[in-house]
């Protein structure tokens, strides 16, 4: 059975984004109908991106607080399982200065991405899954699949493992029926990946990801600060997302990214992808 669900997982900076736009042209390159989900999108048909979380109670007095902006929030919630769910980024997108500040804080606070995962939402997936099994393409999903877990698990909340690989396992059984294929970009010298990729982006994005990655959580409770203190959390981050990769049953592959060597790794990808789909 051919793989409908691609998932391209790694560090920062050690190439995935570059291995998940490579998967889908190789793939319509060799005539496959292929839909690309990158981090962040926030249409993305598994991942709660951009979404906050309430319970009945808690959105009743959301819309109390909201003025006129209340019809609006029920226009766009959703109700699952008796979750409230609100796609504030997208609602800001449409308003711009017409979202106020104060608000969008406060909302931004009840991201689902802000729960433990233990009170994470996971029937996403499962909704997904139905869906993508009648789909005529092959989706590939960056990043979703164990960064985001092992974010919220770990750096954010510093939980144990076994929590996080628990978790991720639930996702691979919601999408058992689409057999996945799991392409993991590694990196032998994380240190100087992670240093190329801060080169290579704004200096804002260095502070906020230091501040997450060191002010809470993992690094929190482990004394961790700085840069150096960031790379060491990686590192741990990396041990358990290979332990991640023991306990999952799908196909998966490391590729070894480390020579950044463009045409080497995509021919390594072709190979990979060869099996699975052409």
């Amino acid at each position: 059975m051919k793989s409908k669900l691609i998932l391209v997982e790694g560090l920062p900076g050690s190439g995935k984004s570059t291995t998940a736009r490579l998967t889908h042209d190789i793939l319509i390159e060799n005539g496959v109908n292929a839909e690309l989900y990158m981090e962040g999108n926030l249409d993305h048909p598994a991942d709660y991106e951009g979404v906050a979380y309430f319970t009945e109670e808690e959105f009743e007095d959301l819309l109390i607080e909201s003025g006129s902006l209340s019809e609006i929030f029920q226009d766009w919630v959703t109700v699952k399982r008796g979750r409230r769910l609100l796609p504030y980024m997208k609602i800001k997108n449409e308003l711009g200065s017409g979202f106020p500040d104060e608000l969008f804080a406060a909302i931004s606070k009840k991201d689902v991405y802000e729960l433990p995962l233990e009170e994470n939402i996971a029937e996403s997936w499962e909704e997904f899954a139905k869906q993508a099994a009648v789909d005529e393409k092959v989706y590939i999903f960056e990043c979703c699949f164990i960064q985001n877990p092992v974010t919220v698990g770990m750096v954010k909340y510093g939980c144990s493992d076994e929590i996080t690989i628990d978790y991720v396992k639930k996702l691979a059984q919601a999408a058992a029926a689409l057999n996945p294929l799991l392409v993991y970009v590694g990196q032998e010298d994380l240190d100087k990946s992670f240093r190329k990729a801060v080169t290579e982006r704004p200096e804002d994005w260095l502070n906020g990801f230091v501040h997450y990655y060191t002010s809470q959580g993992y690094g929190l409770s482990n004394k961790i600060s700085g840069l150096e203190g960031t790379i060491d959390v990686l590192k741990a981050r990396r041990e358990l997302e290979y332990s991640i990769l023991d306990h999952l049953t799908m196909n998966a592959y490391i590729l070894n990214n480390s020579q950044f060597d463009f045409d080497k790794h995509k021919g390594n990808l072709r190979n990979v992808l060869k099996r699975y789909h052409y």
